[in-house]
């Protein structure tokens, strides 16, 4: 009868009291309903919150696609998966061979000291030296704002403010954007390159020239004897003005060649 009392103690492992096999605590085997109790009181994993930047700075997002028929949404996915507010990204669809980009001016007069900046890549910023080595100073020098690149975790200003710190991101920083120049450099040389090799293959470029409408050289005339305006010429030959203006002077230009070689023709005869 006292062992039987000595052997039902509390569990450690649940709230309830049960007799322990073998006399082993950690041997026992709770009932469906300890089981319960015990999942209760379990304290629940909570999702990780998002850690708010000191003095009510904020968060941006910088994205870059060189043309309009490029997508842009590999980086607003990385943009997001670091809780970047949508409001918060800005986007341009041009070269980055300069900063004098839209949406980039206007992040950069929104950002303020301690501000962060998420960027995908270091091309993405742009694509000249030592522009990304003024603009990277002026902003987290001159504006305080810190700068995280996804793809190169060495390049997060936040971490390693101290002397070395700052040496190997400045390191690092100078390497990609050379490579992004010299990159950009090699696009060029292999469109140009190109290009020429569809040109000696007889591929033509640009928008292919229209027939004149049968109606072109009457009007014509009457807009240089000033019968009609220029609009109503173009309006006449269904152009607009700027096509119209244009194959007028090549016109214009074509007869006085003609002219002045009937001239030259003439005087040697």
């Amino acid at each position: 009868m006292e062992q039987a009392r000595t052997s039902r103690k509390k569990c450690v492992h649940c709230p309830g009291r049960h007799e322990h096999t073998g006399g082993n605590p950690g041997g026992c085997v709770p009932s469906v309903q300890q089981t319960g109790q015990i999942a209760a009181a379990r304290p629940r994993s909570r999702p990780a919150r998002r850690v708010m930047r000191a003095g009510g700075a904020n968060t941006y997002g910088y994205v870059r696609v060189s043309t309009r028929e490029q997508k842009e949404d590999r980086q607003l996915i990385a943009l997001r998966e670091m809780e970047v507010p949508e409001k918060n990204i800005f986007l341009d669809k041009q070269s980055g061979k300069n900063f004098e980009r839209p949406q980039y001016q206007r992040l950069v007069r929104r950002m303020k000291k301690d501000d962060l900046l998420y960027i995908k890549s270091i091309d993405r910023l742009g694509r000249n030296y030592e522009e990304i080595l003024e603009q990277w100073r002026a902003l987290t020098k001159e504006k305080g704002v810190d700068i995280v690149v996804l793809d190169m975790p060495l390049l997060d200003t936040r971490r390693g403010k101290d002397l070395m710190g700052t040496f190997i991101a400045d390191l690092v920083l100078q390497i990609l954007s050379f490579v992004a120049q010299n990159e950009r450099e090699n696009i060029r040389k292999r469109q140009a390159e190109g290009i020429a090799a569809a040109k000696a293959r007889g591929v033509r470029f640009g928008r292919p020239s229209q027939a004149l409408p049968d109606n072109f050289y009457l009007i014509h005339k009457a807009w240089r004897e000033k019968s009609i305006t220029l609009p109503q010429a173009a309006r006449a030959c269904e152009m607009p003005i700027g096509t119209f203006y244009a194959k007028a002077r090549k016109l214009e230009e074509l007869s006085s060649m003609i002219r002045s070689s009937k001239r030259l023709s003439s005087e040697r005869g």
